[in-house]
């Protein structure tokens, strides 16, 4: 196993709570009523998917880089109060850190609100850190799985991604990584070099490796 790939929303950390705060405030701003329903379309995806989405939901004639930087604002501020690390996370990356196994952190998000929660977490857990700011396609696409084997120069097939969501997942294998699914708000069915499981405290870096080709 030569590296480990963790994503941030709702995976690392239980900001998908906060995304649905933020949302539905900019789309108050918006002049519309937002849902779970209509959150659950954007789960893993960019924020240019999700502004583009919001737009069409209202039919506002706000631009969207307006809306972008109501996202972004809204998001940082919140996450300044802290965040909720998700349970046996924090526990896997002492694990991996414990066994030198390099780890990375692959987000849809931007590069400020991954700094923003990174300042709660600890950058100094991760060896690289890839957000849609480092990227010109983000998940589903496996550009950024395969950026972050790069920048530790691992090879993907011995890699295991950890994911949350239907677009992380359809990323971490097209890129050829092996991956372990917790679902959050949309399910993900098992599969060959997928293990799938309610929690992170169910994972260890052993199960990370079983997955992986002899």
């Amino acid at each position: 196993m030569e590296a480990v790939f963790f994503d941030m929303d709702g995976l690392l950390v239980d900001t998908e709570r906060v995304w649905l705060e933020v949302e539905t405030e900019v789309m108050s701003r918006l002049g519309t009523d937002w849902t779970p329903e209509h959150q659950a379309h954007l789960v893993g995806g960019s924020m240019e998917r999700t502004v583009d989405y919001m737009l069409g939901v209202s039919e506002s004639p706000v631009p969207a880089w307006t809306v972008r930087q109501w996202m972004v604002t809204g998001m940082v501020a919140r996450l300044a109060g802290g965040v909720r690390i998700m349970p046996g996370a924090g526990e896997l990356l002492d694990a991996l850190g414990d066994e030198g196994v390099p780890v990375a952190l692959v987000t849809s998000s931007l590069r400020e609100i991954a700094d923003a929660v990174l300042k709660h977490v600890g950058r100094e857990r991760f060896d690289a850190v890839v957000t849609a700011d480092d990227v010109v396609r983000t998940k589903p696409d496996p550009e950024p799985y395969l950026t972050a084997a790069d920048l530790l120069k691992a090879e993907p097939v011995r890699c295991v991604v950890l994911e949350d969501s239907p677009n992380g997942v359809a990323a971490a294998t097209a890129a050829g990584c092996a991956v372990v699914a917790v679902p959050s708000l949309l399910p993900v069915d098992p599969a060959p070099g997928r293990l799938v499981v309610p929690s992170l405290t169910e994972v260890t870096p052993a199960r990370l490796r079983a997955l992986l080709p002899s």
